[in-house]
């Protein structure tokens, strides 16, 4: 991590990545990149969906392959780079025979090492392959939810998804949030951790940095009128007078609470629930 002088208050506590220790090229491959609008938190109406989404700096889109079709062709890694529309780290995969490709590169991979897509590809780092082949205990990322349908899973920086079980045409994966949810064993994942795991030791230091990554301002619940939210009211700071904290809408939120909806289509998908709030932070 990189620290910084305390010339001013917000530079006292800042600290970035240090992206001069891995980055090897500063500009994208053209070919593989586009420009694009981003949705800014709304839907194809128009309408607001995600708060505090908007503004920040222009990007440039670059295509990262999550499908891996290219099956049994041995691929160098090139170059590593920044990419502004993720956390992670970005690879120039060149294929034996000339196709350029972006892939999410994992950890401690450099420039020159080479990888495979292949149902016979050796356990060694950034190489993919059927679950039903990877071994009980082995590190994950980029994992597939259905055969063919790219990597969908454990993609952020610094994640890993663990193999637990193979079982009856199912896979149980340990995903980076505690849960243990079955994929099927044909689905592809790549060996390995995502890279740049000390992203989530960054330290932003100010506001204005949010801003130029699009974050826009977050205002509590309880500072707010109470026809804005059921936090909202009360004669000077008051608490949220309610047993459990709420959503804007009165959904139960945060603190421990389970949210997630009964009735949703992966339920039946899941092992073990995410272990949440304290719970989580003690028993990992």
């Amino acid at each position: 991590m990189k620290t910084y002088r305390p010339t001013t208050p917000s530079k006292r506590h800042q600290t970035t990545v240090t992206y001069r220790n891995v980055i090897t090229k500063s500009k994208p491959e053209k070919s593989l990149t586009h420009g694009f609008k981003r949705s800014v938190g709304r839907n194809n109406q128009g309408r607001i969906t995600v708060r505090h989404k908007g503004g920040g700096h222009k990007r440039l889109y670059r295509e990262v392959d999550f499908m891996y079709n290219k099956h049994d062709i041995p691929a160098k890694i090139t170059s590593i780079e920044y990419d502004p529309n993720r956390n992670a780290f970005i690879g120039l995969a060149v294929y034996a025979d000339g196709e350029k490709r972006y892939v999410i590169v994992p950890k401690s991979v450099k420039v020159g090492d080479k990888f495979i897509v292949s149902e016979k590809a050796p356990l060694t780092v950034g190489n993919r392959l059927p679950l039903k082949f990877i071994p009980v205990g082995t590190f994950v990322y980029c994992v597939e939810i259905k055969a063919g349908n790219g990597g969908k899973l454990a993609r952020s920086a610094g994640v890993f998804g663990q193999v637990v079980a193979n079982d009856l045409g199912y896979t149980n994966i340990k995903m980076p949030s505690t849960e243990v949810r079955k994929v099927s064993e044909n689905a592809w994942a790549s060996i390995g951790e995502v890279s740049n795991s000390e992203y989530q030791l960054q330290n932003i230091g100010k506001a204005g940095r949010n801003r130029w990554k699009g974050i826009r301002p977050t205002v509590r619940g309880s500072v707010m009128n109470p026809v804005d939210h059921p936090h909202g009211g009360g004669e000077g700071r008051q608490g949220r007078g309610l047993r459990r904290a709420k959503s804007m809408w009165g959904k139960p939120t945060g603190k421990g609470q389970k949210t997630r909806t009964p009735k949703k289509y992966s339920n039946m998908w899941i092992v073990s629930r995410r272990k949440v709030g304290k719970a989580k932070n003690s028993k990992l």
